[in-house]
Formats: C-alpha cells, sequence, structure tokens
C-alpha cells in the first residue's frame, strides 16, 4: 500500500481570523491607550493633591501603575481555567469583554474620583487580564494538521496587530489628554472596546469552538496530588508516580506544563521588569528631558508610540531576512535561543537609559529624542523575548493544558510587576541606579535562561483535524532538540 503523505498543504489562512485579528487591534488600542496615560494622569491630577512633593508622587505613580499591571497579568489564570475547564474561550472573551468595557466607563465618568477610578482599574484588569490567554490561545485553535505550518506565521501577524492598535493608541491619546482632558482621553479606549467586542461577535458563526473538557478528574492539580501521594519505580519521573491515579497523556499534559513553567517562571519575568518600565520609569524620565523636536512638541506618555512602530517594522524584517540568514549559515535561531537574547537587549537598552540619566543628572538637558536609542534596543529584546514566547507556550501544551499554559506564560508579567511596585513603593533605587539595578538582574536572567534551555527538549502541539486538537496520545507530536 503507498504511504499517505502528511506534509501540510493548505497554505490559506481560515477565514475565521480576520475576526480575531480585528478584535485584537481594537482592543490593543482601547487598554493601551489608557495604560500609556496611567503614569502622568496618577502625577498630574489624582495624586496632585494628596502627595504634594513630585519624586514621592512619581514613586508612587509608579507602584499604582505597576500594581495594576499586575493585577491584569494575573488574572489570566482565572481566565484561562474558566475557558478551558466550564465555559470554553468564545463565551469567556465575549462575558469578559463587557465587564472590560464597564471599566473604560467608569475610567471616563469617575475621572476626578479615586474610588470610582480604582474600581475602573480593577474591572479593566479583570476583563483584559481574563481574555488574554484565552484570545491567544484561540488563534492556534483554528489551525489543523493540514495547515500547522501557518501558526508561527499568524503569531507574527497577530503580534503585529497588537502594535498597530498600541501604535495609534500610544501617539494619539496623551493628544487628547492634553487638548480635552482625561474624561476624553479615557473616553475614546472605551469607545474602541466598544467596536473590539462587537467585531468579535460577528465572527460567532465561524470560529472553530474547542469544547471545554468539565470538571476535569486529572486536572493539574489533582495529578500533582496524586504524585505526591504515589509510588513510582526508582529513576522514573517523580509526576510518574500519578499514573496509577490518572492516564498517562494527563500525566504528560502536566509535565507539559512544568517543563514551560521551569523555563519561563524564573527568568522571563526579568525581562517584564524592564519592558513595562517604558510606560513609567522611562515616562518619567520623558518628564525631564526637552520635548521639542524641530516643530513638534512630544508628550512625555507619546514616546511610547515609537515602541510599537519599530515593532511593526522589525518583525517582517526578522522574520523575512535576519532569521533565515541565520538559518542558512548553520546557526538557526531558535526560540530557546532568541529568549535569552531578548533579555540582553532588554539590559542593554537599560544600560543606555542610565547612561542619560547620569548625564541630566549632571545638570545638562538632554532632548526626548535621544530615547530612540533605548526603545530601538528595548524593541529588539521585545521581539526576541514575547513573540517568541507567546507561540512557544501555546505550542508547547498539549489541548487540555494550551490555556494553563498561556496563563503561566502571561503571569510572569505578574511577578514582574509586584517586584517593580514594591520596589517603587520603597523608593530604594532613585535616579541612575535603577536602571542599572535592573539591568544588572536581567543580565543574570540572560545566563541563566541559556543555560537551563541547552537541556530542554522541544515537543509540539497541534490540532490534528478542526474539533479534536491532539493531546499527548497522538503519535505525531514529535520531540524536537532545542
Amino acid at each position: 500500500m503507498a504511504e499517505t503523505s502528511t506534509a501540510p498543504t493548505d497554505q490559506r489562512f481560515p477565514p475565521q481570523i480576520p475576526y480575531i485579528i480585528g478584535n485584537e487591534a481594537c482592543e490593543r488600542f482601547s487598554f493601551y491607550g489608557m495604560r500609556n496615560i496611567l503614569t502622568v494622569f496618577f502625577i498630574d491630577y489624582l495624586l496632585r493633591t494628596q502627595v504634594p512633593e513630585t519624586g514621592l508622587r512619581e514613586a508612587q505613580a509608579k507602584g499604582l501603575f505597576h500594581l495594576f499591571m499586575a493585577g491584569v497579568y494575573f488574572f489570566p489564570l482565572i481566565g484561562g481555567y474558566l475557558a478551558d475547564r466550564f465555559f470554553g474561550k468564545f463565551h469567556t472573551i465575549f462575558v469578559l469583554s463587557l465587564v472590560y468595557c464597564g471599566g473604560h466607563a467608569c475610567l471616563a465618568l469617575f475621572e476626578d474620583n479615586a474610588t470610582g477610578f480604582y474600581t475602573g482599574l480593577t474591572l479593566i484588569a479583570i476583563g483584559s487580564g481574563g481574555i488574554k490567554p484565552c484570545v491567544s490561545a484561540m488563534v492556534g485553535d483554528q489551525f489543523t494538521h493540514s495547515n500547522r505550518h501557518l501558526v508561527k506565521k499568524v503569531y507574527a501577524i497577530f503580534y503585529w496587530t497588537i502594535n498597530f492598535g498600541s501604535f495609534f493608541a500610544s501617539l494619539f491619546v496623551p493628544l487628547l489628554m492634553t487638548k480635552f482632558g482625561p474624561a476624553v482621553a479615557f473616553g475614546v479606549p472605551g469607545i474602541l472596546m466598544f467596536l473590539a467586542t462587537v467585531i468579535f461577535w460577528a465572527g460567532r458563526k465561524h470560529y472553530v469552538m474547542v469544547p471545554p473538557t468539565g470538571p476535569n478528574p486529572h486536572s493539574f492539580l489533582k495529578v500533582v496530588f496524586s504524585a505526591f501521594k504515589g509510588d513510582a519505580p526508582k529513576g522514573a519521573h517523580w509526576l510518574d508516580k500519578a499514573k496509577a491515579a490518572h492516564p498517562p497523556e494527563a500525566v504528560e499534559g502536566v509535565k507539559a506544563v512544568f517543563r514551560v513553567a521551569g523555563l519561563m517562571l524564573p527568568f522571563v519575568p526579568f525581562f517584564w521588569m524592564l519592558f513595562d518600565q517604558k510606560a513609567s520609569t522611562w515616562v518619567v524620565q520623558a518628564r525631564a528631558m526637552d520635548p521639542h523636536v524641530g516643530s513638534v512638541v512630544f508628550q512625555p506618555s507619546q514616546m511610547q508610540f515609537i515602541n510599537p512602530a519599530l515593532v511593526m517594522v522589525l518583525i517582517p524584517f526578522l522574520t523575512v531576512i535576519i532569521y533565515p540568514a541565520f538559518q542558512r549559515l548553520g546557526w538557526e535561531l531558535t526560540p530557546l535561543r532568541r529568549m535569552p537574547m531578548g533579555l540582553v537587549f532588554g539590559a542593554v537598552s537599560f544600560v543606555i537609559a542610565g547612561f542619560f540619566q547620569v548625564v541630566m543628572e549632571g545638570g545638562t538637558t538632554l532632548n526626548i529624542a535621544w530615547q530612540l536609542l533605548p526603545y530601538i534596543v528595548l524593541t529588539l529584546g521585545e521581539i526576541l523575548m514575547s513573540t517568541t514566547g507567546l507561540e512557544f507556550a501555546y505550542t508547547q501544551a498539549p489541548r487540555e493544558m494550551k490555556g494553563t499554559v498561556q496563563s503561566v506564560w502571561l503571569v510572569t508579567n505578574t511577578l514582574a510587576n509586584v517586584a517593580v511596585a514594591i520596589a517603587a513603593a520603597l523608593n530604594v533605587f532613585t535616579g541612575a541606579a535603577q536602571f542599572f539595578f535592573y539591568a544588572a538582574l536581567a543580565s543574570a536572567a540572560a545566563v541563566g535562561m541559556a543555560l537551563v534551555a541547552r537541556k530542554y527538549v522541544v515537543r509540539d502541539y497541534y490540532q490534528t483535524d478542526a474539533q479534536a486538537p491532539m493531546d499527548g496520545r497522538n503519535p505525531s507530536v514529535e520531540p524536537k532538540p532545542a
């Protein structure tokens, strides 16, 4: 009998992808539009009468900002769990999007009321965080074995779209706050979030709906608890002790979570410690710079538009030119090589910004255009770390654990922002010292991640067809070298 070819043949994206991409573009405009003006809003509006001293007000603003961001990246744990186990990704995304819209409404209506404003931030953290693992995993759910080769490309487009929305939000929303005040500046992102919800709802008849697993007797925690109680042959993996009470594929799924978590949790947070400070520490630095670039006057929070603009240019450049060039040279930039490199670039960007701070503390006023240089370096780090990690987290998990592993990836940001919020509250490192401190942490993390990655065994999981995603039992899940 002739052997059947299993090579991928479908070269077209599924027709439902534009709905998810359109939703993501509008949702990211809404999120980054409100997020990018938060630090300036805290300093110039909400905290102005409560904390008269500028330095303390800036430190408190940074702490509040990073506490909010910690919440945004904590709620993926809950959103991913609810989607995977009970409601499915579609219904979880839709309901939490409505919560998200309510949060935006609170920001616009209560811009001069601390209780109302913080309520709005809480709702946005729940809505935005809750849908994060679901949307990114739902993109991958639309692909099958026949078009699995397009997953890498669609995640590049997905991340490009995130930055498309972020670019316009970063460029225009700070101007809205300057010209029309916080109510309008927070209201416009709310309108975009409502539009994102409508777009997502419009595609409801086209999506591949991977059903939730329901209450699972072989869940992550139950497998772990069984492993602690069971016995296994000498030399076996400690989770194999759970095989007496759980099927092998459930145990393999938990092993996948631990494999990814062991690589990401100890090291990736050190990148986010740096990256998310472009909306806090770098904004505070920009406030001390000369904002005039030719005839244009830039708002400090507006400089964040550089990051998404660079991402939209650099992703195609790296994907089409740089990565293939390294592959032709015989040294492929695999995900496990890109992510430690991303940490190195992040550290270098903070060294550059720290040098600028030293110069300004010496009495020289730098032009705000100098921030372009650290933004370029940090953005290269982001692409190497974040686009890679998003794809890697999806492909390294079997069906039952995709939402959970996506949440592990996103919760690295929670750990990072909690650490920065604590550091801001303690106000231990100020001025140039804080830049060099975070650069040193990221450098050490890069070395540690590179060493751990050398021993990591890559296992990719894709769907076998539209209705039946792969699980650990599928023989076409093949380990690959790092």
